[in-house]
C-alpha cells in the first residue's frame, strides 16, 4: 500500500518533479496548487503526511482542523520553522519537520548581495536604465578592505564564510554553537568591528529583532547588513532611519518584516500596504529582492526528495511504534 502525501502551496514547475519523485518513493501525491489554509485543510483527509511551504503561516486552527482530518505529520519544504507554532501543533498531536537543501543556493546569492551593496549596483543599474553613464557620487569598497560578521554559522553560514575567503577579508563569526574554523567573538564585538554584517540564524523568540536599535547603534558608522535569513530577526523600525540618515551605509534585504502577502505577488497594478518595505525601496542605498535566495535547480530538488524522505521516515517510525 502506497504512503499518501498532501503537498500544498505546490507550484506548477514543482509539481512536475514531486510527481516523477513520488513514484520513485512509492508515495502517492496529492498535489494542491494554493498554500494551506482553513478553507482546504480537507484535502489532507485521508492522508497523514502533508507538506507545506514557507510562504503562509499555519494558524492554531488550521492545526486542530489538520489533527481531526488524521494529519499526524507535516514536513516544511524550508529550514525554519517560524510560519508553524510548533508546541500548538504538538498538543493536538502533530509532529512537524524540517527539510535540508544545497546551502550553496543562498550562500551564493548572499555574496551577490554583498557586493551588490558595497559597489552601490542599485544606483549604478538605475541610472544606466534611463542613460546616465555618470560615476557615482560614492566610491565602492573592495571585500579585502573590511570586515565581515558572520552571525549563524550553520550550513549557509559556513558556506558563505568558504566563499568570503577568496576575497581576503577579515572575518568574526557570532554562534551559540560555535562549530566552524572562524574567529569567533562576542556578538557586541562583532557589531563594533565590522563593516558588514550578514544574517543567517533561525528566527525565534530569542532572535526576534536581533538587530535592534540599540544594536544597529554599536554598529561602525557607514556599515552595511545583509539579511537573507528571516525578516523578523532585523527591526525595521530602528533600521529605516539608520539608512536615511547615512548612519549605515546599506543594506541587502531577500527578507523583510511583513513580506507575507506582498512577496510572490504581483503588486504593480496596487498600492504596498507595507509603509515600511515602501520606504525601504525608494532608498538609493538599499536593495531588496522577494525571498528568492533559496530558488535554484538543486534546491529545488533537494527540498523535493527531502520532503519525500521526510513523510517516508515518518510513516516508519510510527509503525515501528505501533
Amino acid at each position: 500500500m502506497r504512503t499518501g502525501l498532501t503537498i500544498y502551496g505546490c507550484e506548477p514547475d514543482e509539481a512536475v518533479s514531486f510527481i516523477e519523485a513520488a513514484s520513485r518513493f512509492g508515495i502517492m501525491p496529492t498535489i494542491v496548487e494554493a498554500p494551506l489554509s482553513e478553507t482546504n485543510l480537507e484535502l489532507a483527509s485521508g492522508n497523514r503526511c502533508i507538506s507545506v511551504g514557507h510562504k503562509t503561516g499555519i494558524t492554531p486552527s488550521i492545526l486542530f482542523g489538520l489533527s481531526q482530518a488524521g494529519v499526524k505529520y507535516i514536513s516544511t519544504r524550508s529550514i525554519g520553522y517560524d510560519h508553524i507554532p510548533l508546541e500548538y501543533a504538538a498538543r493536538v498531536g502533530i509532529s512537524v519537520g524540517n527539510i535540508a537543501y544545497s546551502p550553496d543556493s543562498v550562500a551564493d546569492y548572499t555574496i551577490m548581495l554583498i557586493l551588490m551593496v558595497v559597489r552601490h549596483a542599485k544606483s549604478t543599474i538605475s541610472r544606466v536604465q534611463t542613460h546616465d553613464y555618470r560615476l557615482n557620487d560614492g566610491r565602492g569598497k573592495e571585500l579585502r578592505d573590511m570586515t565581515i560578521g558572520v552571525i549563524g554559522t550553520g550550513h549557509i553560514g559556513g558556506a558563505v564564510i568558504d566563499r568570503l575567503r577568496g576575497f581576503g577579508c577579515r572575518l568574526l563569526a557570532y554562534d551559540c554553537r560555535p562549530k566552524f574554523p572562524v574567529e569567533y567573538v562576542p556578538f557586541d564585538v562583532l557589531l563594533q568591528q565590522s563593516n558588514l554584517v550578514t544574517l543567517h540564524t533561525p528566527l525565534n523568540a530569542a532572535t526576534h529583532h536581533l538587530l535592534n536599535r540599540q544594536r544597529i547603534e554599536q554598529m561602525i558608522p557607514g556599515a552595511f547588513i545583509v539579511n537573507t535569513g528571516r525578516g523578523s530577526l532585523v527591526d525595521t523600525e530602528a533600521l529605516l532611519p539608520a539608512l536615511e540618515s547615512g548612519r549605515l551605509g546599506g543594506a541587502a534585504l531577500d527578507v523583510v518584516e511583513g513580506e507575507e502577502g506582498v512577496f510572490y505577488s504581483d503588486h504593480r497594478r496596487r498600492s504596498l500596504e507595507n509603509r515600511l518595505l515602501s520606504r525601504l525601496q525608494q532608498l538609493p542605498n538599499v536593495v531588496i529582492t522577494p525571498h528568492t535566495a533559496y530558488y535554484t535547480d538543486h534546491s529545488l530538488s533537494d527540498m523535493i526528495e527531502n520532503t519525500l524522505i521526510n513523510c517516508l521516515q515518518f510513516e516508519r517510525r510510527a509503525a515501528c511504534a505501533g
